[in-house]
């Protein structure tokens, strides 16, 4: 779909694709909110228009986009058999393509109308990624801890990502714990199935709540976590972030 990308660049990034038509118009239209640069790809990399989209039209199954200054540019545009366009949201690489272009006016002034894609990509650092879970209906980790701590222990998480969890330790069982590890850890993630994996602490936050509660978050990395394992974690990922985008759109 997208050939321009070479595959060790994907390598860094966790790869969406997104076909809910809900979410793909909340997306585009949050690109254009944010007047948001597109590369638009005529012919590969030697032949880039840059534009932005002026408006998303549900009903009409239409996006407007900026035309080029260059009106030789715009035909090749126009006669193109397929764009492909590359932009970003919130740190987020989004990316769709268009078979058809025609040319129309948005507002007075000369545009591009392309269909709303049926699916698109999105791409984001994995180092920028991190999801919160559920807080009504938390996920939970147990921890095998020795029989002198009280035995196998389990704790909600606050958050999840392809490297790690963050975990809430509000009575205090693990103590700081940074450096610590723990194997045999079960995640168990809602209509995925449980994840086993050693997780390391490596970070502690105290936070002091408004009844002068202490809350406990401890980041945890996990360790030699199987394939399969991270996979189910990945869909997992996948499933949040779709739930998150259906609210985001139900919103808009």
């Amino acid at each position: 779909m997208f050939s321009h990308l070479q595959d060790a660049d994907l390598e860094n990034w966790h790869d969406f694709e997104v076909e809910s038509r809900r979410e793909i118009y909340a997306l585009l239209r949050g690109i254009g909110e944010k007047n948001q640069l597109i590369r638009m790809l005529i012919g590969g990399e030697a032949d880039v228009c840059v534009t932005s989209i002026l408006a998303v039209d549900e009903a009409a199954n239409a996006v407007f986009l900026d035309c080029s200054i260059d009106a030789e540019q715009n035909q090749r545009v126009l006669k193109a058999r397929r764009l492909s366009f590359e932009t970003t949201l919130d740190k987020v690489r989004i990316l769709f393509a268009a078979e058809q272009v025609e040319m129309t006016t948005y507002q007075g002034n000369p545009a591009f109308k392309i269909a709303i894609p049926t699916t698109l990509i999105r791409l984001q650092r994995r180092e920028f990624y991190r999801i919160a879970t559920p807080v009504t209906n938390p996920v939970r980790v147990q921890i095998a801890l020795p029989a002198a701590l009280g035995g196998p222990a389990t704790f909600p998480l606050a958050d999840i990502s392809c490297g790690g969890i963050a975990i809430l330790d509000n009575k205090m069982v693990l103590g700081q714990a940074i450096g610590k590890e723990y194997p045999d850890c079960s995640i168990d993630l809602p209509e995925i199935g449980p994840v086993t994996t050693t997780l390391q602490v490596r970070n502690a936050l105290d936070l002091t709540l408004l009844n002068n509660k202490t809350n406990r978050r401890l980041g945890c990395e996990f360790i030699n976590i199987s394939r399969g394992n991270l996979s189910a974690v990945q869909r997992f990922i996948t499933k949040l972030e779709r739930e998150r985008n259906a609210r985001i759109a139900g919103l808009t």
